[in-house]
C-alpha cells in the first residue's frame, strides 16, 4: 500500500467514498491512562453508514478486574441509531462519545457522558503527524487506517471521583470494509516514553511466530516505519493472557528497538467474533520507562480451542 498523507478532510466522515457494501465501516479511537492508578481507558467509535447504526462507548478499567461487568467503567453499544447528517469533525453521539475538532489532524476535544457513572472532558494534542498503514498483510488489510501518539490532557468524573489524566495515548482512524467474520490473531503494542520517543508494532501471528508487519519506531522525535521485529510473550498457565513481552524490532533506517514489557492491569473486550485482551503495559527500553498498550487479539474459537488444550496438562 502506498503511503497516504492524512488532511483536514480526514477528519470528516468518509461515506462518500466507500461503497454500498454492506461491512463499510469507519472508526475512531482514543486511548488514555493513568499509570500510578494502573487506570486504562478507551472511547472508541464504530460507524456503518450503509445499514445506519453507530457502536462502541467507552472502556476504563484498573488492575482490581478484567471483566467488562466488573470493570471500573464499560459501556459497548452494538446498534445505537447513526445520526442524521454525522460528522466525526463536530459529534456528539448516541453511545456518550463526543469529538471536536480543535486543530486539524492533531488536537481534538474528547468528552463522554453517562450520567453520574462517568463524565469525561479530555484533550488530545498530537505529538507527531498521523502515520499512515502501509501493510495490506496487516490485521487491517486494504483500510485506510492511521495511527498518532498524542499528549492526552483532562479529567475523568468517575462514579463521583475526579480523576486527572496527563499521559501519551495513542488513536487511530479507518475506513473501509469490516466483515464481522474477517478477525485474525493478531496484536497491536504501543508505548511512549515521552512525546519524541515511542513505538506502535502491529504483528501477525504465525505458526512460526508472531512478527510484525507494520508499525513505526519515534525516536528523538524522528518517525520511521518498521521493517521487521517479532513479539515474543509469556502467558499465565491458567488464565492464558499476556505476563511478559519481550518486542524486538528495526526500522528502515537500521535504527533497533528492544523493549520488555508488564502488564498492570487489563480488560478483556469481546467483539463479535474476536476478543481482544487489552493490557495497560509498563515497558522497559534500555532503562527508560514507557507505558502504552498490548492488545492480544484472537478469533474467539481459536481462543477456547487453546485453553481447552491448555486444561488438559493441568
Amino acid at each position: 500500500m502506498s503511503e497516504r498523507k492524512f488532511t483536514a478532510n480526514d477528519d470528516h466522515c468518509h461515506f462518500d467514498v466507500m461503497d454500498k457494501d454492506w461491512w463499510a465501516t469507519e472508526t475512531s479511537w482514543f486511548s488514555f491512562h493513568h499509570p500510578e492508578r494502573r487506570l486504562g481507558g478507551w472511547f472508541y467509535t464504530l460507524v456503518r453508514p450503509n445499514i445506519g447504526t453507530v457502536s462502541g462507548g467507552a472502556w476504563v478499567w484498573d488492575d482490581k478486574a478484567h471483566l467488562p461487568w466488573e470493570a471500573l467503567y464499560s459501556a459497548n453499544y452494538t446498534a445505537q441509531q447513526l445520526p442524521r447528517d454525522l460528522d466525526l469533525a463536530d459529534c456528539r453521539l448516541p453511545t456518550g462519545v463526543s469529538i471536536r475538532v480543535l486543530e486539524p489532524c492533531m488536537r481534538y476535544a474528547l468528552g463522554f457522558e453517562d450520567g453520574e457513572r462517568l463524565k469525561a472532558t479530555l484533550t488530545f494534542e498530537g505529538v507527531m503527524p498521523p502515520e499512515s498503514l502501509t501493510a495490506v498483510e496487516s490485521t487491517f488489510g486494504s483500510a485506510h487506517h492511521f495511527d498518532q501518539f498524542g499528549r492526552v490532557t483532562g479529567e475523568l468524573i468517575l462514579h463521583g471521583e475526579k480523576i486527572a489524566i496527563d499521559c501519551i495515548g495513542m488513536r487511530d482512524r479507518t475506513w473501509g470494509l469490516r466483515p464481522e467474520d474477517r478477525p485474525r490473531q493478531a496484536a497491536y503494542v504501543t508505548g511512549a516514553a515521552d512525546a519524541a520517543n515511542g513505538f506502535l508494532a502491529v504483528t501477525n501471528v504465525r505458526p512460526e511466530g508472531d512478527f510484525i508487519s507494520y508499525g513505526f519506531l519515534r525516536r528523538d522525535g524522528k518517525t520511521i516505519s518498521l521493517v521487521s521485529g517479532e513479539r515474543r510473550v509469556e502467558r499465565d498457565p491458567v488464565h492464558g493472557w499476556i505476563t511478559r513481552i519481550e518486542l524486538t524490532a528495526r526500522d528502515s533506517a537500521g535504527r533497533e528497538l528492544h523493549a520488555v514489557g508488564v502488564p498492570v492491569s487489563k480488560i478483556i473486550l469481546n467483539r463479535h467474533t474476536f476478543i481482544d485482551i487489552n493490557s495497560l503495559i509498563r515497558w522497559d527500553i534500555g532503562g527508560v520507562v514507557a507505558w502504552g498498550e498490548d492488545q492480544d487479539m484472537w478469533p474467539i474459537h481459536r481462543w477456547a480451542r487453546r485453553q481447552r488444550e491448555a486444561s488438559k496438562g493441568r
